[in-house]
C-alpha cells in the first residue's frame, strides 16, 4: 500500500477536496464552499490548506464565526442538503460563537461541517490564549459545548483519526435520518503533525444519498387505513423537499384526491392555486387548513417532524378517534405520538403506497369542503395583502409586494420574530422552493447571513431577505460580507420599533408591555428616543440603500434593488398594532398564581383552548 507523508491540516483539506456528489446524474464535489475567520488556532496550518484548495471549494472571509455557519446552512438548504458548507473557527470564543448556528443546523437537520481549532494536545503550552481551563477536567475546552448541538462529534488527537473520522462525519451529514451538523475539533499541534496515510484515502469518492426503503407490510398497512378513512389529509413537510418528492406528492394527491396542508418547512410544495392545497397549517398556518385538521379522521404525514407550531401544540386534530400515519426517514420522527410509521424515503414511500392504493378516490364531498375552505382564507390573504394608503404598511402588505414581485427561482428568507408568522400565512406560491423560512430553531441573526448563503448556492437568481429591526440589529455585517465577495441580495428591513412580535405575545397574556418596544425600555437618558438609521448604516457597510415611505413607492423601489450591482437594503417602518392571525391555539407558560387580574383573565381563557389537546398520542 502506498502512503504519502502529510499534516493533519493538509490530509484534512485533501480528503475534502476528494469528496464528490452525484445530483441529477452530474458529479460535482460535495464540499462546494468555505467560510473561514483566521486566528491563531487555525490560520498556520488549516488556513493555508483551505488556500491551496480554492479551485475545489473557494473560502470566504466571514465577520462573524455565527453568521458564516449561518451562511454554510442557508447554502446546503439551497442545494437540498445535497451539497456542504464548511466553517472554520480559531479556538475559544470563535468557537463558541458557533454553537448558536450548530443549534439551527441540528435543529432543522442541515448538513454543517465545523472544523474549530482547540488547545494543544501535549498541554505543554498550558493555559494557552483563550483557553477556557475547568480544574476537575483539563481535557475540556469550548469544542465540549457543541456536543447537545451536533449529530457527530470529534476531537483529533493523532492524525492518523482522520481516517475514521472523517468518513464518518460525512456519512452523518448525508444521512437522510441522522443528517445535522458534524465537528471535528483541531488541537494546534495536532493540526501540523505529519502521519504517512494511505494514498488510496485521497482517491476521489463519488457519494449518492441513500433513498431507505419502506417495509412492505407498512405499506400494506398504510394502504389499509386509507382504504377505510373518509377524510384523509396530507401534512407534507421539509422532508419532501428534500427528498426531490415534489413530484410524486402532487401526483399521489391527485390520484387519490387527498387535500395537502403544508407545514413551514413544506411551504410552496404546492402551487397556492392547486386545487388540493388547502394552505398552511398549524399557528402560524391558515383557518382554512386547520379546520380541515379539524374534521381529518386520517393524517398522512409526509416529512414532518411535527413541531408544535405545526400541530397547534396538538389542538389542530380534533376526531378522537383520528389515526396518524407518518412517512419518515428517521425513525425518532416517525414514531411520534404513537403514529403507524413508515421509516423510508418520502419519494419512495410515496410511490410504493400510490401502487399499494391502486384507484382508491376520497370523497369528492371532503374536496370540496377543501376547496371551499382555502377559497375563505384566499380572500382574507388578499384582503390582507392589497395596498392601501395607511400612513404605516402591515407586514402582510410588504409581504403581498414581494410575493408580487418574486420571479422564477428566487428565494425568500426569514426566520424570527413577525416575519416568519406573517410570510407563512399570506404568502401565495407561483413557483416552489420559494421560501426559507428558519423556524426550527427560529434563530434571530440567521436572515441576513443565510441571504449571502443562499446567493453563493444560487448565484444566478434573487436572494431576498426579509428581516425586523431587532434581528437586523443583533446580527448584519454579512452586508458587508456579501458586498466584498460579490453577492448581491435585496434586503427588506421591516423596522417596527423594537421586538413587537414578542410585546405582543407579553400583553396579549396579560403582562405588562416592558423591554421590547424601545419606548417600553428602561433608560436613563434625557433626550428623545433615539432611532437607528438603517439607510445610513447599510451604506456605511457598502450596500446601496433607501427608505421606503409609503407602500405606493414599494414597487419601484424594489425595481431599482433587482436593477442595482450589488447588495440593495430597502428600510420600511411597519405598524406594530397590525397582525395577521388563523384560528389556532398554541401553549405557553403561563403563570398559576398571579395578583394581577389580566394576567389570570388570559390563563383561563388560554387553558379554554386546551380542551382539544392530544395527550401523547
Amino acid at each position: 500500500m502506498g502512503t504519502v507523508r502529510l499534516t493533519t491540516a493538509q490530509a484534512l483539506v485533501r480528503y475534502l477536496a476528494a469528496q464528490q456528489i452525484e445530483i441529477d446524474g452530474e458529479i460535482t464535489s460535495l464540499f462546494g464552499c468555505a467560510f473561514a475567520i483566521f486566528g491563531h488556532g487555525n490560520v498556520t496550518c488549516l488556513g493555508q490548506q483551505l488556500y491551496e484548495n480554492q479551485s475545489v471549494f473557494p473560502t470566504w472571509r466571514g465577520q462573524n464565526e455565527q453568521s458564516m455557519a449561518h451562511a454554510a446552512i442557508a447554502y446546503a438548504r439551497a442545494n437540498k442538503r445535497q451539497r456542504i458548507g464548511i466553517a472554520t473557527s480559531s479556538v475559544g470564543p470563535g468557537a463558541a460563537n458557533m454553537v448558536t448556528a450548530a443549534g439551527v443546523a441540528h435543529t432543522n437537520r442541515l448538513p454543517l461541517l465545523l472544523l474549530c481549532g482547540d488547545t494543544f494536545q501535549s498541554r505543554l503550552p498550558d493555559p494557552v490564549l483563550q483557553q477556557t481551563e475547568h480544574f476537575a477536567n483539563p481535557s475540556l475546552t469550548v469544542n465540549d459545548a457543541f456536543k447537545s448541538v451536533t449529530r457527530f462529534w470529534d476531537r483529533i488527537n493523532a492524525p492518523s483519526q482522520l481516517t475514521v473520522a472523517l468518513p464518518q462525519a460525512i456519512a452523518t451529514m448525508l444521512d437522510p435520518a441522522d443528517c445535522g451538523p458534524a465537528l471535528i475539533a483541531l488541537p494546534q499541534d495536532v493540526q501540523g503533525e505529519a502521519w504517512d496515510f494511505p494514498e488510496s484515502f485521497f482517491a476521489p469518492k463519488v457519494h449518492r444519498i441513500r433513498r431507505p426503503q419502506p417495509e412492505s407490510v407498512d405499506i400494506a398497512l398504510a394502504a389499509e387505513a386509507l382504504k377505510t378513512a373518509k377524510r384523509p389529509l396530507i401534512v407534507a413537510g421539509g422532508g419532501v423537499f428534500y427528498s426531490g418528492a415534489r413530484e410524486s406528492l402532487i401526483a399521489f394527491a391527485e390520484q387519490h384526491q387527498i387535500p395537502v396542508v403544508e407545514t413551514i418547512a413544506g411551504r410552496t410544495l404546492l402551487p397556492d392555486d392547486h386545487p388540493l392545497n388547502c394552505g398552511p397549517i398549524g399557528t402560524t398556518g391558515s383557518n382554512s387548513a386547520n379546520h380541515m385538521c379539524h374534521d381529518t379522521d386520517l393524517v398522512l404525514a409526509i416529512g414532518t417532524r411535527l413541531q408544535d407550531f405545526t400541530t397547534g401544540s396538538w389542538t389542530v386534530f380534533r376526531d378522537p378517534d383520528m389515526k396518524l400515519i407518518s412517512i419518515n426517514a428517521g425513525r425518532f420522527d416517525a414514531t411520534k405520538h404513537m403514529a403507524q410509521s413508515i421509516i423510508s424515503d418520502a419519494k419512495a414511500a410515496i410511490e410504493q403506497l400510490t401502487v399499494a392504493l391502486g384507484d382508491f378516490s376520497t370523497d369528492s364531498t371532503w374536496t370540496q369542503k377543501g376547496r371551499a375552505e382555502k377559497a375563505a382564507w384566499t380572500e382574507i390573504v388578499e384582503n390582507r395583502t392589497v395596498a392601501s394608503n395607511t400612513a404605516l404598511p402591515s407586514y402582510a402588505q410588504i409581504v403581498g409586494k414581494v410575493n408580487q414581485s418574486l420571479g422564477e427561482g428566487d428565494r425568500v428568507i426569514t426566520a424570527a420574530g413577525g416575519l416568519p408568522a406573517e410570510i407563512n400565512m399570506n404568502w401565495q406560491a407561483t413557483y416552489p422552493y420559494s421560501l426559507d423560512v428558519e423556524f426550527g430553531f427560529s434563530c434571530m441573526g440567521y436572515e441576513l447571513a443565510a441571504g449571502w448563503g443562499n446567493k453563493i448556492a444560487r448565484p444566478d437568481k434573487e436572494s431576498i431577505v426579509m428581516v425586523g429591526d431587532g434581528s437586523y440589529l443583533m446580527m448584519n455585517s454579512d452586508i458587508y460580507s456579501s458586498v466584498l465577495t460579490g453577492h448581491k441580495m435585496i434586503v427588506v428591513v421591516c423596522d417596527n420599533g423594537g421586538f413587537a412580535v414578542i410585546r405582543k405575545l407579553q400583553t396579549n397574556t396579560g403582562n405588562t408591555a416592558f423591554n421590547n418596544q424601545l419606548e417600553d425600555c428602561t433608560t436613563e437618558r434625557d433626550y428623545d428616543l433615539p432611532r437607528v438609521d438603517f439607510v445610513s448604516h447599510a451604506r456605511g457597510l457598502g450596500a446601496h440603500a433607501e427608505k421606503v415611505t409609503h407602500l405606493n413607492d414599494f414597487d419601484a423601489a424594489f425595481e431599482r434593488a433587482k436593477a442595482a450591482d450589488r447588495t440593495y437594503v430597502l428600510v420600511v417602518d411597519i405598524d406594530d398594532t397590525v397582525w395577521s392571525s388563523c384560528d389556532a391555539w398554541w401553549e405557553v407558560g403561563l403563570s398559576e398564581v398571579s395578583d394581577n387580574p389580566s394576567v389570570n383573565e388570559a390563563r383561563d381563557n388560554w387553558e379554554a383552548g386546551r380542551q382539544h389537546q392530544r395527550r401523547g398520542v
